[in-house]
């Protein structure tokens, strides 16, 4: 019986900056508006033409997290890349990562879970560490929003929101039973799957058709998200998903020395800090620099909590997400 360890971690967003002053100028919107309502200051935008996409950014985070994990190309065993944004509709970004990696023929596979996606992803490693079948698995969540937002004040709801960005980790065995990853706990209710939604294009509804009809007024194929039943059930299902991990692994909230939570917006997160008491010190939120950059944010904000020195070898590190789905899950570790 094995268990498993983040053994490495990194993070890439785009040179590009773009502040709630620079959405005000195409938008109706404000930078009061976006940050009472978000806490978002600025995000991260690919620029056209910077080489930038989903796979090439999950790949310079790769590089970072395999460097400081100490291990080599040849050492991955499996690839999962977590995106709602991949390259191509098919085939998936886990096998663009690979090329461009140049990493023998491992298998690798995308987890379509979006901001839930990391989570789902660690704990589909953990397992396959635990069971012995891999030893290395490399970890990545990565988007590219800004190609796909409507970014005019019909969509400012949604737009002023989303970032680019990608984070990545390395998952490897562990001889000490009593450190790194202890489980993991994973949620959906597909009821509410609409209700965070990008509709089309699909199989439903496919290219052709939405040319033919001509509609301008057609925005099934923007990002659709009913806000305030998202934040409703964010606050408590985030809640109920940290409780069930430390509960599982006999811990209390006040054992939890980093809290890292999805970075959907600021104020879900400032609701979960107060009702589990946590300080400063014991929660990382940057969504105020990067937006939510969906199945990036998690591994995004662990890199940047780590490199900060906010965790310490021993810590218990609580990662925790909420989204489309509706899906949710944590993943508790002893660092």
């Amino acid at each position: 019986m094995y268990n498993s360890k983040i053994s490495g971690l990194g993070m890439y967003v785009p040179e590009n900056v773009v502040t709630n002053e620079d959405l005000s100028k195409i938008m109706d919107t404000s930078n009061e508006w976006i940050i009472e309502r978000t806490g978002i200051k600025e995000r991260r935008h690919i620029k056209k033409g910077d080489g930038n996409t989903t796979a090439t950014m999950g790949v310079e985070a790769a590089k970072i997290a395999m460097k400081r994990a100490g291990i080599e190309k040849n050492e991955i065993d499996l690839i999962l890349f977590a995106t709602l944004s991949p390259d191509y509709y098919f085939p998936g970004s886990g096998v663009l990562v690979q090329e461009l990696l140049d990493i023998p023929t491992c298998p690798a596979m995308d987890i379509r879970n979006q901001c839930s996606g990391f989570i789902y992803a660690i704990s589909t490693a953990d397992q396959y560490v635990k069971s012995g079948m891999y030893k290395n698995i490399l970890v990545i969540g990565s988007e590219n929003h800004s190609g796909g937002l409507d970014m005019t004040s019909r969509g400012r709801g949604v737009s002023v929101i989303f970032g680019d960005g990608a984070g990545a980790a390395v998952v490897s065995r562990e001889e000490d039973l009593t450190k790194g990853i202890l489980s993991s706990h994973l949620h959906s209710e597909g009821k509410y799957a609409e209700e965070l939604a990008l509709i089309s294009p699909s199989t439903n509804r496919w290219v052709p058709e939405i040319i033919d009809s001509n509609d301008s007024e057609d925005i099934s194929y923007y990002p659709n998200m009913n806000g305030q039943l998202v934040f409703k059930n964010a606050v408590v299902r985030f809640s109920e998903v940290i409780m069930e991990g430390l509960k599982h692994n006999n811990l209390s909230p006040d054992q939890i020395d980093m809290l890292i939570p999805h970075q959907a917006n600021l104020r879900i997160s400032q609701f979960v800090q107060k009702r589990f008491g946590l300080s400063e010190n014991q929660i990382h939120n940057n969504i105020q620099k990067y937006g939510n950059t969906t199945a990036g944010s998690i591994p995004i904000a662990l890199t940047e909590a780590w490199q900060e020195g906010k965790i310490k070898e021993g810590d218990i590190v609580v990662l925790a997400a909420f989204g489309s789905g509706f899906t949710w899950g944590s993943t508790i570790i002893r660092w």
